[in-house]
């Protein structure tokens, strides 16, 4: 990868960021509970499109897994509990101080997604939640949105994915792609293959360091 080849790198905050797996875990009283909840509410969301309130598609996949509805409000609750993967912290602060701009889009709520991208203790320059942008990725204009938010066209920008879902909607936008696959998740069929498949963020660094080449 020649080094600053982009300008600036857009994000999944909950899953490449964001351990978000380990709260829905906990708020479900298990990991197989949790796992549960949270694929079902990826298939939920994958198959949106236009916004509707996140916390009512949480609750419609507890119900649907089996689980009360309510635990769509106690992960609500909680939101400020949720933690960077290790090493994400130190890897933000790097490109930040490379001078790289960065941003997040999410599927969550305004709200919501001010509290999780408020967790990472890095400033971002731009927050893209679903909300904000009208609608759920993959759907193509939450990344444009984002996109817009930092001023950069696609080709100048690296999305780092999280949810295997984004490497169908960051190819609808010509976004090159780095997975950040730290739950091991199945790719989409049909899903365009990403630039790297990496269990860290560690190796992203190299990509902007001005000694590489």
């Amino acid at each position: 990868m020649t080094a600053h080849r982009f300008d600036a790198v857009l994000f999944d905050l909950l899953t490449a960021l964001l351990d978000s797996w380990s709260l829905w875990d906990s708020v479900a009283g298990s990991t197989e509970a949790g796992r549960r909840w949270r694929a079902e509410y990826l298939r939920i969301t994958y198959r949106t499109g236009a916004y509707q309130p996140y916390e009512d598609l949480v609750a419609e996949a507890a119900a649907a897994v089996g689980l009360p509805r309510r635990l769509a409000a106690d992960l609500e609750d909680r939101y400020s509990e949720l933690r960077p993967w290790p090493g994400v912290t130190e890897t933000l602060q790097a490109l930040a101080a490379r001078s790289v701009r960065l941003g997040v889009v999410t599927n969550c709520s305004e709200r919501l997604g001010r509290i999780a991208a408020g967790c990472l203790g890095v400033e971002l320059d731009a927050v893209v939640t679903a909300e904000r942008a009208g609608f759920y990725k993959p759907d193509p204009r939450p990344y444009r949105l984002g996109l817009q938010a930092l001023g950069v066209e696609p080709a100048r920008c690296l999305f780092v994915a999280g949810s295997a879902f984004d490497l169908v909607g960051t190819a609808q936008v010509g976004l090159a792609t780095y997975w950040h696959d730290r739950v091991g998740m199945a790719a989409p069929d049909g899903a365009s293959p990403p630039l790297a498949h990496e269990t860290t963020l560690d190796p992203l660094r190299a990509w902007f360091d001005p000694g590489a080449r």
